[in-house]
């Protein structure tokens, strides 16, 4: 059964093209984040170890994790370097 959001968010998605390119393209940024702080987390590394491993800053880990708009492609196969993983791309 479909939540008010839900339903809210399919009916704005098929009334407004706008709003669905905007939501998906803003869904994925968050997934890619969400992705990142999983396999980070799984692996029990902190945002600081895997900055280290980058020779950057926690702060700029904590926005590829949380705001992972336009992040580039050889940053996130660094980042699965970092922690001994490797990127796999997709195209459905």
């Amino acid at each position: 059964m479909k939540d008010d959001l839900e339903i809210f968010i399919e009916e704005k998605k098929a009334t407004s093209p706008e709003f669905a390119k905007d939501f998906e393209e803003g869904y994925l940024n968050f997934k890619i984040g969400v992705i990142l702080r999983q396999a980070r987390e799984e692996l029990g590394i902190t945002q600081s170890d895997v900055a280290e491993k980058l020779n950057t800053t926690k702060s700029v880990i904590s926005r590829m994790e949380n705001h992972a708009d336009d992040i580039r492609l050889s940053k996130l196969r660094k980042y699965a370097k970092a922690l001994g993983k490797s990127l796999k791309l997709e195209i459905r």
